[in-house]
């Protein structure tokens, strides 16, 4: 019995790969060759020490990591939903700077304000010191909430998490029209209704991508969880890497978390093949600003001034505090340099990051197969890994390269090579690409979606080949694009810090090292000017990030 094949497919079983698209193709494994290595290792026989995590410390890793999720699940979407609805539809003092304000905790890593807490609330810091000297308690003599503790790790994730259940939250809700809400009072839905049951459920894609993304970045933190002392799944990397010196046991370890975070994925993805919601009127008006009068609009000006307080404001204060105590102290040759090896690993892994996303991004406009796009989307997934997974995944295959090649050339020539590879800064810019390839192909795909196929075709026609044709005619469009792009990686290179620690040569620090060393030795004030410096710089994009947000809400409505 013969199958009709469709013509799409048996264009691609007929086409055989040029140079182009073989390269893409290479290109795109070679990127995805750390997430293939680690969950291999979910087939390889358990060793000793794999048996005895099991026996121990895997019960921890995983309870523990299920409520970190779970609690910070709750306190994203507690703190980003309402504030996002208060900017989008009231009018209140302060609503403009609050739009983009309320994204500045995001700047933040989530293991500096686990700092900068702690220097506040512990024992020896100076809210309890007040609260002695106001009533005479001694030490011992009062209970005080522990911030180091899975409570305040999911305090500390939620405040500067949030921002991403807002920033999304709030572009679907510009992007709503009040038609739909004006039909649900004609059936005489009140305000919470009309809520709960139009608004909500409109943006519910938009509040699921957000909170994946902050559950992803959950997984992936290492310093907060290592700092309070909390046993997760990435604590438990390190400890099993380093600790008891078993890179498999290691990498089994990170499979489950892959696997875990795999999980999450499908969810968001179900979350939104199950249900769909699309506004059918053709005619589209802004959601209406409801000027707020009376305690309303202070309600709401202290609804949205809570998160920006304890999420930016309080630890960003606090590290200038301690910043200007020790500046004469700290800034010093040793400090410029920390600042120089970081601004050379995050420019490089921007710049290497952004032209493989373009690579890969134009490959697959040009060869727009199954296999093409499957290779691109296996490649980004690094995003969704934690640096801690990602570190295992790079080491493994580059060590046992460079013992082969170490190995050869003794043979032939009689000299050691060393470590090539797993001992220089190619492994952690190689690491960096894979976890955030996705941040630079995402903003690359936008831009080339702009230019349309026509373009190429009549460029084609006029005897350009595809290289000059993303030179002359993409780039000039995407300019916007690209330079997002490399804003982003640039900060989020900034601020990593696991597969840094893990990856990095000898003797060669960073600004997230250094801060995460001090911390770890109690010099919390030493920590803060390598600190301050990395939220400051993070503060430039997230502005320019909120600012995008509200000019496409704007663009995409349509005028009735």
């Amino acid at each position: 019995m013969e199958v009709a094949v469709p013509p799409g497919i048996e264009t691609e079983r007929k086409h055989r790969p040029g140079f182009w698209e073989t390269g893409v193709l290479l290109s795109a494994l070679l990127l995805a060759l750390p997430v293939v290595v680690v969950f291999s290792f979910v087939f390889v026989p358990a060793g000793d020490v794999w048996r005895h995590l099991v026996e121990t410390v895997l019960a921890d890793y995983l309870s523990n990591s299920v409520l970190l999720v779970s609690g910070v699940a709750i306190g994203v979407l507690l703190l980003g939903i309402p504030t996002a609805w208060a900017t989008t539809v009231y009018d209140f003092p302060g609503r403009r700077l609050f739009e983009w304000a309320l994204l500045l905790p995001l700047a933040i890593p989530a293991y500096i304000i686990a700092y900068t807490y702690t220097g506040l609330l512990d024992i020896s810091g100076p809210i309890q010191g007040l609260l002695r000297s106001l009533f005479g308690w001694s030490v011992g003599e009062y209970r005080f909430p522990d911030v180091r503790s899975l409570g305040g790790a999911v305090m500390m994730l939620s405040l500067v998490l949030y921002p991403y259940v807002y920033m999304m939250s709030r572009a679907s809700f510009l992007g709503q029209s009040l038609s739909m809400l004006e039909a649900g009072r004609v059936l005489g839905a009140g305000p919470w209704r009309l809520f709960f049951t139009i608004t909500l459920p409109l943006a519910r894609p938009a509040v699921v991508t957000g909170l994946s993304l902050a559950l992803m970045e959950t997984l992936a933190d290492y310093g907060t969880v290592q700092y309070f002392g909390i046993a997760t799944f990435t604590t438990g990397i390190f400890r099993t890497w380093f600790g008891l010196n078993d890179s498999a046991a290691a990498a089994q370890l990170a499979a489950l978390l892959m696997s875990f975070v795999f999980v999450l994925i499908l969810l968001e993805q179900h979350s939104r093949r199950r249900l769909r919601f699309f506004q059918t009127s053709g005619r589209y008006r802004h959601l209406p600003r409801h000027k707020l009068s009376g305690y309303r609009k202070w309600t709401v000006l202290l609804l949205c001034l809570l998160p920006l307080t304890f999420g930016f404001l309080i630890p960003a204060g606090q590290l200038l505090v301690w910043a200007f105590s020790i500046a004469e102290e700290t800034l010093d040759q040793r400090f410029f340099f920390l600042v120089g090896h970081t601004l050379l690993l995050a420019v490089s892994a921007a710049l290497i990051t952004l032209m493989l996303a373009l690579f890969l991004g134009y490959g697959r406009r040009l060869f727009p197969f199954r296999r093409v796009g499957f290779a691109i989307r296996l490649s980004a997934m690094g995003y969704a890994i934690p640096g801690t997974v990602i570190a295992v995944g790079v080491m493994l295959p580059f060590a046992w390269l460079d013992n082969r090649i170490d190995d050869w050339m003794r043979h032939l020539f009689g000299i050691s090579t060393g470590l090539m590879f797993s001992g220089t800064l190619f492994i952690l810019l190689f690491a960096y690409a894979v976890r955030f390839l996705a941040v630079s192909l995402q903003s690359v795909e936008s831009g080339l979606a702009r230019v349309t196929p026509n373009m190429d075709d009549a460029a084609r026609s006029l005897g350009y080949s595809p290289a000059k044709v993303l030179m002359k005619i993409h780039l000039p469009i995407m300019r916007s694009a690209l330079f997002s792009a490399l804003l982003l990686v640039f900060v989020d290179v900034l601020k990593e810090l696991p597969a840094t620690l893990i990856l990095r040569p000898f003797n060669f620090n960073t600004l997230a090292v250094r801060a995460y060393e001090l911390a770890s030795d109690e010099r919390l004030a030493d920590s803060s000017v390598a600190a301050l410096t990395i939220v400051a710089v993070g503060v430039i994009p997230v502005v320019l990030l909120s600012r995008a947000v509200s000019r496409s809400g704007e663009r995409d409505a349509v005028p009735t």
